[in-house]
């Protein structure tokens, strides 16, 4: 489950990651090693998970899409944060943090978590959520050094938006990586004065 940030902000994110990730090759723990670029997501890719379902059985499709158009509440304005390295120790993805000042992200997300893990038997993660944006999945050899500092990254871009929708997505993994297909989408109503 998903939202999408509006076509300019992802574009924006992937104009970032691409500068990003130009010299790439400064990330290598073991510089001795062919290397490969890491990748940067192409637009249509990029969203906010809010829960990460794996892998699913099909029979549950419909009860899964029933959650997702019973969703109502609105949501309010999402900034873009600083660049997150994930997970921070041993890092395979480059991201951007979402932050939420009103803190209705979080009990969407609380929300759905309930009510998925209710009708599906789907386990929850049990980390706290940590709304975030990833923009860019490391190849081996590409994985920033641990010992010393990080590369340097340019600013994240002052972007800002109001999710409109939740999705219900099928990750479909290829080799040029994952797409993904919705399967029910609902759109979010207008947020409580």
């Amino acid at each position: 489950m998903a939202v999408d940030p509006p076509e300019q902000v992802r574009e924006g994110l992937v104009e970032w990651a691409h500068q990003a990730v130009t010299d790439w090759s400064t990330w290598s723990a073991r510089p001795q090693r062919p290397q490969r670029a890491p990748r940067v997501l192409k637009p249509e890719a990029v969203h906010l998970t809010l829960c990460f379902l794996g892998s699913r059985p099909v029979g549950e499709i419909p009860a899964l899409g029933a959650v997702v158009e019973a969703l109502a509440e609105g949501a309010a304005e999402l900034l873009v944060g600083a660049p997150l390295w994930l997970p921070p120790r041993r890092p395979h993805a480059l991201a951007v943090e979402i932050r939420d000042r009103s803190g209705r992200l979080n009990g969407l997300q609380a929300g759905l978590s309930a009510t998925l893990s209710h009708v599906s038997g789907w386990e929850p993660e049990r980390r706290r959520f940590r709304p975030h944006i990833t923009l860019v999945r490391m190849r081996t050899g590409s994985v920033p050094a641990l010992d010393g500092e990080r590369p340097l990254l340019p600013a994240t871009p002052q972007l800002r938006f109001t999710p409109e929708s939740v999705v219900l997505y099928r990750s479909m993994p290829g080799p040029g990586g994952s797409t993904y297909d919705p399967l029910a989408t609902c759109a979010l109503g207008p947020t409580p004065a």
